[in-house]
Parts: structure tokens; C-alpha cells; sequence
């Protein structure tokens, strides 16, 4: 392979991630979750981060999500769509509690539109949910066709550490199954864009109708150390 974007470890890859950065983690649950990246990320040391993800469920002993940066005390914010369901008592709902961190919770579907605004480079999207709730308190609002709305604002990152399945030294990656759920979005809205990736190929072995992210997005690469 030749050098440019492939790095030889995720610790050399997440090495420039600044305290109080804002970070992107893909993942829909397991799938498309880049553990080596986590892992790396909490040996490096980086703090005060905001994280934008889609859950912060406590994983498995051997798992590394954005839970385990919680459990160290990397993280100042979370932007996510499920912390936990009510009868479940989880480390991060309990540092909420106590002022230790800030959580935003976003729908799904709204979660990705703000990203994606983000990297058509949109000023926001308006919203009908939250209209005429506390949630409106303090947010700009518009009417279209009788409807009011909430403008949501873009979310963007300065680092977004995704999983794919296949990559080539291009950073071209292509998916499998629900790992393409978020990561393609992140690859697009953030200034860094770092991908763990199953498989590292040569140049033209990946059929271009199988790309999804194209390497104009991805900045680094790094092959997983366990499967994504």
C-alpha cells in the first residue's frame, strides 16, 4: 500500500484530537462502530469533548463506545438520541444528575438532518417537533403553510470517527448492512474524518458503484483491530 491517508495505528491517527473538540462516533449499535478508534481515544487522553452519537449504553467488558470515554471522564457533552429506558439506571444519567455532564437529546431522523445540513453546508432545518412545548422556549420559529416550525441548528464536528467495511488508500469505503446508518453523514460534516475499516485494499479494486463515502471525505484510515 502506498502512504498517504492509511496510518499505521488508531493511536497515530487520533493523535491531534484536542481537548473540548467535537467528535462524531459512528455506530448503529455494534455495526459500523469503530472500536479501535475508542480505544485509542481514551489512551491519547483528550477531554472536555462533546460527543454527537446515536446511543451511550454501558457496553461489554471488551467493547469500547462512547460509554467507556464517559466512564473515564473524557466527555462534556453528549448530543444522542437514547441514553436508556426509564427503569434503567445508567453511569451517564447519573453524572446528568449531578452536573458532571450535559446531555442533549435529539430524535433520530432529526439527529441526521442536522448532520446533513451540516455537510450540504444548510444554515439549519425547520422542525415541527417540540412546537408548543417547553422545548420552543428561546428558539426561532416559522410558519409554512399554517405550520409553525423550530429551526434546528446543523451539527457539525471537528473530528468523526466512523466504521466501514472496505476501504482503498483513496479513503473510498463501501458498507455493509447497518454500518452505513450515520457513518456516510459524519464522513461529510466534519473538518477530520478518521475511518476504521475492516479491509484495506489496493487502488481500483472496489467497483465504483459500491462506493458510498468517497475518499474526498475521509482523511485517515486505519485497519480494525477487532471486527466493526
Amino acid at each position: 500500500m502506498k502512504p498517504g491517508k492509511v496510518y499505521p495505528t488508531a493511536l497515530r491517527a487520533v493523535e491531534d484530537v484536542f481537548d473540548g473538540a467535537v467528535v462524531m462516533l459512528g455506530g448503529f449499535g455494534g455495526p459500523g462502530l469503530p472500536q479501535s478508534l475508542v480505544k485509542a481515544l481514551i489512551e491519547q487522553g483528550a477531554r472536555d469533548l462533546t460527543f454527537i452519537c446515536n446511543t451511550c449504553f454501558e457496553p461489554k467488558p471488551d467493547e469500547h463506545d462512547v460509554a467507556r470515554l464517559v466512564d473515564h471522564g473524557r466527555v462534556r457533552k453528549l448530543i444522542t438520541t437514547f441514553i436508556g429506558r426509564p427503569n434503567q439506571e445508567m453511569p451517564a444519567l447519573d453524572l446528568w444528575r449531578r452536573g458532571k455532564i450535559e446531555i442533549e437529546m435529539v430524535p433520530q431522523g432529526i439527529l441526521a438532518e442536522r448532520m446533513r445540513a451540516a455537510a450540504t453546508g444548510l444554515g439549519g432545518i425547520f422542525i415541527p417537533n417540540g412546537v408548543g412545548t417547553v422545548f420552543e422556549d428561546g428558539q426561532e420559529k416559522r410558519t409554512f403553510d399554517g405550520q409553525e416550525y423550530i429551526l434546528a441548528t446543523p451539527l457539525k464536528a471537528d473530528f468523526a470517527l466512523i466504521g466501514a467495511h472496505q476501504a482503498d488508500p483513496l479513503g473510498n469505503l463501501t458498507y455493509r448492512l447497518t454500518q452505513r446508518n450515520y457513518n456516510p453523514t459524519m464522513a461529510a460534516a466534519a473538518d477530520v474524518t478518521i475511518a476504521e475499516v475492516r479491509e484495506l485494499v489496493e487502488t481500483g479494486e472496489i467497483d465504483p458503484e459500491r462506493v458510498v463515502t468517497p475518499g474526498i471525505y475521509v482523511d485517515r484510515l486505519v485497519v480494525a483491530e477487532r471486527g466493526i
